[in-house]
């Protein structure tokens, strides 16, 4: 019995002792924390939007427990920033936080900036301040950066209307031009929420402007959602619109970046790029595509379905990347209407070792094409009146598909499509080049 109780006493002397040293907290001013990052950083945002939320770990590698008196941000929450410890929000201060050795603290900060009044993106920051219990301050640094916008949102365009800005619009649901009025775009970025679009039937005109979604933070630290397609619907050129024309315009990260139901447009030097849809989808309608490139979709990056089609000096390639069910890089067909397709001094090519294809869908309407100084990777047919010094790309050429390219980083998502001068497209000045 007496040999019992010993063993009881020892054994709750060290469990008394060892709750005691994992339960010591010192005030020596050399016991600090760790921090899992240097700084905060939150990607650009559009001023009174909401940010992520954004996290970091409070470490304590000293012997000894540490407690934190006070958390405070130093602005005092005129900032925008919010900032959760381990489970409390500062409002503005926090107290008593306790972080036993070897022990953790998770941070999640959000911040919703406010209007600055500037045209371009301003550096907003804040100190998160840690006053530990021996009277030492700790801080971690805060910053985003914060462009004021305007806001659009079910917008209709009922007369000749001209938007120009120097401060980036983000549309919401959408902007719709009715027949008979011009919508004019100038030296404007629209950023498209998502589900937004932008549907004319009257007239578009577009000058030096960026279409896109409006997703500005990243998906991972090496993945911005500017890269993710799908963001928003994309522009709709629709029955009776006529007359259309867009130049030294981008339009990317789209469902389906353009599409044209019985209409004209005529596109100058455009970039259409990463889009879960078509890039191009041209449906019986009369379509200008000169210096462009127009790249990685998951439909057809162009598709002529019936219409006068026209394509010069530019670059079509199909490297989409999230998806193996990838289509053409150019189809075209009969449609209702005919057609008739114009192709001249421009590259096509991608991943499959056919990305050109050509259907007669209705053999009792127009079937008629012409490829005229043109690489294209598809099979090679005998010279004719249709097919005109053609370079036929295959698999096995020492400069096919990618290696056309300044750049084609799959791991980042990142795509440079400026031609390369090892290309033989580029002494030939075939696809878009770049000078």
């Amino acid at each position: 019995m007496i040999r019992r109780l010993f063993f009881f006493i020892c054994i709750c002397a060290v469990l008394l002792t060892a709750c005691k040293d994992d339960d010591t907290f010192s005030t020596n001013r050399s016991n600090v924390l760790s921090f899992s990052v240097d700084t905060v950083k939150i990607d650009t945002l559009f001023s009174t939007v909401p940010s992520a939320t954004y996290g970091f770990w409070v470490h304590n590698h000293s012997g000894d427990g540490i407690r934190i008196a006070t958390a405070r941000l130093e602005r005092g929450g005129q900032s925008g920033f919010r900032v959760n410890v381990d489970g409390t929000y500062l409002d503005p201060v926090g107290h008593d936080f306790e972080v036993r050795k070897g022990d953790s603290l998770l941070v999640f900060v959000e911040v919703t900036t406010h209007e600055n009044g500037m045209d371009g993106p301003q550096l907003v920051e804040d100190n998160l301040l840690f006053t530990l219990e021996s009277g030492v301050v700790q801080k971690m640094n805060l910053r985003t950066w914060s462009w004021d916008a305007e806001k659009i949102s079910s917008l209709r365009i009922n007369a000749d209307t001209t938007i120009e800005s120097s401060r980036p619009i983000i549309v919401y649901d959408s902007i719709t031009v009715a027949a008979g009025a011009t919508l004019t775009l100038r030296s404007t970025e629209l950023y498209f929420h998502d589900g937004a679009h932008l549907t004319v039937r009257g007239r578009l005109l577009a000058k030096d402007c960026l279409l896109r979604g409006d997703r500005l933070d990243h998906m991972f630290d090496y993945l911005p959602y500017d890269r993710i397609s799908g963001q928003w619907r994309g522009i709709r050129l629709l029955k009776p619109s006529l007359g259309n024309q867009m130049t030294n315009c981008e339009i990317r990260n789209a469902e389906d970046a353009i599409l044209c139901d019985s209409t004209e447009l005529v596109m100058t030097n455009c970039v259409v790029h990463n889009n879960n849809g078509f890039g191009v989808e041209g449906r019986n309608s009369d379509i200008t595509i000169d210096y462009c490139q127009i790249t990685n979709c998951l439909d057809d990056c162009l598709l002529a379905d019936g219409g006068i089609v026209s394509v010069n000096h530019s670059t079509i390639a199909q490297f989409y990347p999230y998806s193996a069910q990838r289509r053409a890089a150019l189809r075209f067909d009969t449609g209702r209407r005919g057609i008739l397709l114009n192709c001249s001094n421009t590259l096509v090519t991608g991943y499959e070792p056919d990305v050109v294809f050509g259907d007669q869908n209705d053999t009792t309407l127009a079937y008629k094409f012409m490829f005229e100084n043109c690489l294209l990777r598809t099979d090679s047919v005998k010279a004719s009146e249709s097919m005109k010094n053609i370079i036929w790309e295959t698999p096995k050429d020492s400069i096919e598909g990618e290696k056309h390219f300044r750049e084609i980083d799959n791991a980042n998502f990142y795509y440079d499509f400026t031609i390369d001068s090892i290309s033989p497209a580029f002494s030939r000045h075939i696809g878009r080049i770049i000078e």
